[in-house]
């Protein structure tokens, strides 16, 4: 298993390298959304297309000569087998391309994600946006930060209080009956719809304050932003309050989860438990 270490001055050293293999894949992704691409169905009836591809072919490589001893998990790799992936302690978890309704619909709201997962928890992780060219990139005990088209780096820091009314994040794509409770319980707010990863960027950048996820997702669509949002002292709780855990279940689906920055308020009592 990976011999590599993980404290803050090697996470410090790998953010980088982890940020340029991100951009790369985005370059991928941009080369074939400038052109005419057809759109597949996979088992799950979600979109596939050459982008997905290209995109995970770019990363698995880099990632592979970088650190060779880490195991990877990607939307788009070959399912790995239950028992061996429970047994790795460490691995990369990947979406090549986060948002492929959003990169079909051409509307720019797709990111690739990238994770490193140690002990079940995401230490470190880039969210990039190729069209806007806006990356958010952060690692456990080193920070986070925004890095925009003109390479403006700011970090990403905690906010003591949300707005008033809170700014609410939703899906563009997903979206239930769920949600709509907990938009009523909250009351005045106003609701920003975006796609993809994007989601957990602008809560950490300010543009937002609370982000409830009631629908499902799956591990490799949320270990980037929340190791990024997490980096930048906010919250991701499953509906319990304990942080989202990654590569301890069976299952790569993620239970319902809110994420939040300002603290002072208890976000979990807006949800309607059975």
């Amino acid at each position: 298993m990976a011999t590599m270490r993980l404290d803050p001055q090697s996470l410090t050293t790998l953010l980088p390298r982890i940020v340029a293999i991100a951009r790369s894949a985005g370059a991928a992704i941009l080369d074939i959304y400038a052109r005419e691409f057809s759109v597949s169905l996979k088992h799950d009836q979600s979109p596939l297309t050459a982008a997905d591809l290209a995109a995970h072919a770019s990363i698995a490589a880099a990632l592979k000569d970088l650190t060779p001893d880490i195991p990877q998990l990607s939307e788009e790799s070959t399912p790995a087998d239950i028992a061996a992936r429970r047994s790795w302690s460490t691995l990369w978890l990947i979406d090549p391309l986060d948002g492929t309704r959003e990169f079909v619909q051409k509307n720019g709201e797709f990111t690739v994600n990238i994770a490193l997962i140690h002990a079940h928890q995401p230490l470190l992780g880039v969210v990039y946006a190729p069209v806007p060219n806006l990356l958010y990139a952060g690692a456990h005990g080193v920070g986070a930060w925004r890095i925009d088209a003109h390479d403006q780096r700011t970090p990403l820091v905690p906010r003591a209080t949300a707005a008033h009314p809170p700014r609410v994040l939703a899906s563009r794509s997903h979206r239930g009956a769920s949600l709509d409770g907990l938009l009523t319980r909250l009351g005045a707010h106003e609701t920003l719809s975006v796609g993809s990863a994007l989601k957990f960027g602008y809560l950490a950048d300010g543009r937002a304050d609370l982000y409830p996820r009631l629908s499902p997702t799956s591990e490799w669509d949320t270990a980037a932003g929340q190791a990024v949002v997490e980096a930048a002292g906010a919250r991701v709780c499953d509906l319990q309050g304990h942080p989202l855990r990654y590569n301890a279940r069976d299952t790569l689906l993620n239970p319902s989860f809110l994420c939040w920055m300002d603290d002072t308020r208890d976000w979990l009592a807006l949800v309607d438990k059975p």
